[in-house]
């Protein structure tokens, strides 16, 4: 790896040898390969929010319903509800595994407006399983 200067025999040589540092260098590399994962690895945890107070939303695993009364009210699983709680509602459904059923059920005198409004929101929340129950009181209109 080294070469000579040439000259005469008895003179020193004029080179530096550099095998030693670049096996300081490769030393040094490797060790900082093996350190850096180390520095920058992370533990992701969910940290659990203060849930002292609050009542677990009432959503079924299995279905749940929507009711839609004459006087604009809207009901989920009995329960009065207006839009943005039923997204809430809806958003939690579709993260559950496996996504349970929702069944609509307007009634025949409620307002279209509200039956389209909830109709919307089911659309934006990516429901996949609905279905609309009660169908047969529309038979007399």
């Amino acid at each position: 790896m080294s070469m000579s200067a040439g000259g005469a025999e008895g003179e020193p040589m004029m080179d530096i040898n550099t095998t030693p540092l670049i096996d300081v260098m490769l030393v040094l590399l490797i060790m900082f390969i093996i350190t850096i994962p180390i520095q920058t690895h992370a533990v992701k945890i969910d940290l659990p929010v203060n849930t002292e107070n609050q009542e677990p939303p009432p959503i079924d695993p299995v279905k749940n319903s929507i009711v839609i009364l004459p006087n604009r009210a809207i009901l989920w699983n009995g329960t009065p509800v207006n839009t943005v709680t039923l997204r809430q509602y809806l958003d939690i459904t579709t993260t559950m595994t496996p996504e349970p059923e929702l069944h609509l059920q307007p009634d025949p005198e409620a307002p279209y407006e509200v039956v389209d409004e909830v109709l919307a929101v089911t659309k934006h929340a990516n429901i996949t399983k609905m279905g609309f129950v009660g169908n047969e009181a529309y038979g007399n209109f």
